[in-house]
């Protein structure tokens, strides 16, 4: 830290304090100085904040080696969050900077959102809703979660906490994970199966798996012998839009809900899943997943506490290994 002024912290994440706790106003009595900008990371907007500032809580934008070489005398880069894949960790390693996350401080508000929107698309929810409003008050048959088969992708924190909450409406319960091993006591609860399985066993698909990889593509959908609902608050990359995007036009995917899109814009180069012939059979929302007054308080938390820890000279509780 400098000689001379309070050490500073730069905020990127819009919902960081924005929960029950002010965590700013508790920085700020701790005599530190709080200094914002938005959650994209642009380099050019973070050029003269960077190389003020010896900690970062950080939103979902990038932190490249780009931006640790502006910042000398940042000392943690805290991610208010669990995913770091936008986080390079190892160029941060080299320059001595210590990286945090918050692991399980919003599961279960992702784990609520997934099975939100999993009753959602199976209903058509927001399709009705529209047509009401434009006085069209025709409906149609749904299927019930009692009687299909729900896969879930990825079982860790958030996927287990789906598998709790969707076992009360008792469908039939599939898990596919490769790193979780086979004597793991969710398979007491779920049936053991792998990613391909899931493609040809479910009525839904609920994606928790880590991002880096495309899992539901032209292939998998094709191996799908019934219409499938999928359902996405994971990571975008998780599947290919292009490919989910003809299924659904095909009938072969009967409904796509997601927290996130690959191309967060609409208009000109939207993601081809905001195509208007598609609003009935789609739902996205803008990453709303983790975005509980809990899930909020609980990253505030525990970012706060781990950028303190490491400016202040003690472990942080949660850092990221390269």
């Amino acid at each position: 830290m400098t000689e001379g002024r309070a050490p500073r912290v730069l905020v990127t994440s819009r919902s960081f304090g924005g929960g029950g706790t002010d965590f700013a106003a508790e920085l700020d009595a701790a005599g530190y100085e709080v200094v914002r900008s938005g959650p994209a990371h642009d380099l050019d907007e973070l050029a003269e904040l960077l190389p003020t500032v010896d900690g970062w809580i950080a939103g979902t934008g990038p932190v490249s080696a780009a931006h640790l070489d502006l910042a000398p005398a940042l000392r943690v880069v805290a991610r208010y969050g669990v995913g770091i894949d936008k986080v390079d960790v190892a160029a941060a390693a080299e320059r001595g900077v210590v990286v945090t996350n918050t692991p399980g401080a919003n599961s279960a508000a992702v784990a609520e959102h997934t099975v939100a929107l999993v009753l959602a698309a199976l209903r058509g929810i927001p399709a009705a809703d529209r047509r009401v409003r434009a006085g069209d008050w025709s409906g149609w048959q749904a299927r019930e979660l009692s009687a299909l088969t729900v896969g879930v992708l990825g079982l860790g924190r958030i996927g287990r906490l789906v598998i709790q909450r969707l076992g009360g409406f008792g469908p039939r319960l599939l898990g596919a994970d490769p790193w979780v091993a086979a004597d793991d006591p969710i398979y007491e609860t779920v049936e053991p199966v792998s990613a391909d399985d899931l493609a040809q066993e479910c009525d839904v698909v609920t994606l928790h798996a880590p991002g880096g990889q495309t899992v539901v593509d032209e292939a998998w959908l094709a191996a799908s012998d019934r219409p499938v609902v999928l359902v996405n608050t994971a990571r975008a990359d998780l599947i290919d839009e292009d490919a989910v995007a003809a299924a659904l036009r095909s009938g072969r995917v009967w409904a796509y809900a997601a927290d996130t899109l690959a191309t967060e814009n609409h208009g000109e180069g939207a993601s081809p899943l905001l195509a208007p012939d598609l609003a009935d059979s789609v739902i996205v929302t803008p990453h709303l997943a983790a975005q509980t007054r809990e899930g909020v308080d609980g990253m505030g938390g525990m970012a706060t506490a781990d950028l303190r820890a490491v400016l202040e000279g003690r472990e942080p509780r949660h850092p990221v290994v390269p």
